[in-house]
């Protein structure tokens, strides 16, 4: 597939996307690497629109410069979009109680402290991006290391050989303390993504580094 083609069938299924208003983000191709441009109407677009580009077969790498705006009366206050984020997160029973910390500036949310599963930081991020008046978010919540490490290689490698959407053979997994280091070559970026999301899903882990390339 050509960039000009990739082109066409991005800018085919943003519009195909029913949460998403993509009439004003703007797409360049260049070599397999999109660049989206332009603007939306809240965070959630913004991250939505990311998502949609990353499924798609052809996609080898993304960069995202797409704008959150606002209406000037629609816009809110950092006080009241950290007091609504801190009940959100509380709301939620999956989330640790007083463990993650709140601070927002100009509409950008970041988050910190340490939660105990990647899925918790990942909840947490979902949960507040999609608040009004957002428009950022910085996630710096760590995982909670753990003494029993010795078993996360063989879980992270048993994981992607279960996983239908990944060629696990092309995969190499290293492990250091809690930091877990992908290297080979993956057929697409969502595969790319489905990796990493594997091992993220291995208890024990504390960080991912990604270096899976796109051929």
């Amino acid at each position: 597939m050509n960039d000009m083609e990739l082109r066409q069938d991005i800018l085919d299924e943003l519009a195909f996307e029913p949460s998403l208003e993509a009439e004003h983000i703007g797409v360049t191709v260049d070599n397999g690497v999109v660049t989206l441009t332009g603007h939306v109407g809240s965070y959630a677009q913004k991250s939505t629109a990311e998502s949609v580009v990353q499924r798609i077969k052809g996609v080898r790498a993304i960069a995202q410069d797409i704008e959150v705006r606002y209406p000037e009366d629609k816009k809110t206050a950092d006080d009241e979009i950290a007091a609504r984020a801190a009940k959100i997160i509380a709301w939620d029973a999956a989330l640790p109680d007083g463990q993650i910390h709140i601070k927002v500036q100009k509409g950008c949310v970041t988050l910190s402290g340490q939660v105990d599963w990647h899925f918790q930081s990942a909840a947490a991020e979902n949960a507040v991006c999609k608040l009004s008046g957002v428009s950022g978010v910085h996630n710096m919540l760590t995982i909670r290391p753990r003494v029993d490490l010795a078993s996360i290689k063989n879980s992270i490698e048993t994981a992607l050989t279960r996983n239908a959407e990944i060629e696990a053979e092309g995969i190499n997994v290293d492990v250091s303390g809690g930091k877990v280091t992908l290297n080979g070559r993956v057929n697409t970026w969502r595969e790319r993504i489905t990796a990493e999301r594997a091992a993220w899903s291995v208890p024990g882990v504390t960080a991912v580094e990604d270096r899976l390339v796109v051929v």
